[in-house]
């Protein structure tokens, strides 16, 4: 008769733990695990919360900074604001005195160029000249300067179209021509002549304009 093999080798072990056991340690390993869960929950939001407050920190330094800065920025603004006005009051005045100076001229030169083409014994006695405005173009030979009259006196009676072309010949004269002639309330026997002049705009100055365009 053949034997039979046992179906399980080696020593044979019974579990003699009760159920109530077994039991009771599958559970505390589960709250142990479930602990240490938390646990790392815990210390991972406060590694979360500390690098927060850790950030901001750091960002409330650099706005504090900041802030500094702004503040002497502010500073030294409000320390130039003064100069910043006078600044832009001189550039006003400057504008001013330029637009106001446009027609700034030497009276002397002009009358010289009328004395100058009068005759022997005839004297230039007055004049009433007016002042046009600042150029608008870039050739002031074509643009109005001075307009008005002048009266001259002479021991004898004049050529007055020759005086009148001489006029027109001199330099930056735009016009002239005579209107009356009487007799002369400088002496007796003497006569007085009123010519209409007209010069252009060459016999400005130019200097408060050179000096604008210079800035």
């Amino acid at each position: 008769m053949t034997a039979i093999p046992a179906p399980f080798a080696g020593v044979p072990r019974v579990n003699l733990m009760p159920r109530t056991e077994v039991v009771r340690r599958e559970r505390d390993k589960l709250v142990r695990r479930w602990v240490w869960i938390v646990l790392g929950a815990i210390v991972v939001a406060f590694l979360i919360i500390a690098g927060a407050f850790a950030f901001k920190f750091l960002a409330d330094q650099r706005l504090a900074a900041e802030q500094t800065q702004t503040s002497v920025l502010l500073t030294e603004i409000a320390s130039l604001s003064e100069v910043s006005q006078a600044l832009a009051t001189e550039s006003e005045l400057t504008d001013y005195r330029t637009e106001a100076m446009a027609a700034d001229l030497a009276w002397t030169p002009v009358i010289a160029k009328i004395s100058g083409i009068l005759p022997a014994e005839t004297t230039l006695t007055g004049f009433d000249l007016t002042v046009g405005g600042a150029a608008q173009g870039d050739d002031p030979t074509a643009e109005q300067g001075i307009v008005g009259t002048v009266t001259i006196d002479s021991p004898t009676p004049l050529d007055i179209v020759a005086i009148i072309r001489s006029l027109r010949a001199v330099e930056g004269v735009l016009y002239a021509d005579g209107q009356s002639v009487t007799s002369s309330q400088v002496s007796a026997d003497r006569f007085s002549y009123l010519l209409n002049v007209e010069f252009d705009q060459t016999v400005y100055s130019n200097e408060y304009a050179a000096e604008e365009g210079s800035e």
